[in-house]
């Protein structure tokens, strides 16, 4: 079998960042859904992990790993010298301030929808039926209400 390396190099590259942006939505998801980016940002200063899980009564452990996650994904930003995270007013509009034009929030949950509905999809995809519209996971609708609510 030949092949090209360098297509199959760029294809694989292609996939990872898919994998990525993935596991990323789903955690902006969880952010969202657990009030961690409005609680950073009505925090207003940077925070700690320790800090950001005692205002939100979550899991310390989880959240440090969050934050690691949204700082790589540049969706917050991390100091090392404090060892603390902030989120960018310019985020904020899009993930926090649901009046803004540039709110997107509501796009991670559609997209959770999905995940959720997969048995579903996969079905019609054997089958041909299709799905009605009342009968996708909740998340679909509130996602599209939240995403398109500032237009």
């Amino acid at each position: 079998m030949s092949f090209n390396e360098e297509k199959l190099n760029q294809f694989i590259g292609n996939v990872l960042s898919d994998f990525g942006g993935s596991a990323s939505a789903v955690l902006c998801y969880v952010g969202d859904k657990l009030g961690l980016y409005k609680a950073m940002y009505d925090f207003g200063r940077p925070i700690t992990s320790q800090e950001l899980a005692n205002v939100t009564r979550t899991s310390e452990r989880y959240i440090r790993e969050w934050l690691a996650n949204q700082a790589a994904g540049g969706y917050i930003e991390y100091d090392s010298s404090s060892q603390k995270y902030s989120l960018p007013i310019e985020h904020a509009l899009a993930l926090v301030n649901e009046n803004s034009p540039a709110y997107v929030a509501g796009g991670f949950q559609v997209l959770m929808s999905l995940y959720k509905d997969a048995p579903k999809i996969l079905e019609v995809f054997k089958t041909g039926n299709g799905i009605a519209w009342g009968h996708h996971d909740r998340d679909l609708f509130e996602g599209t209400e939240r995403f398109f609510k500032p237009c």
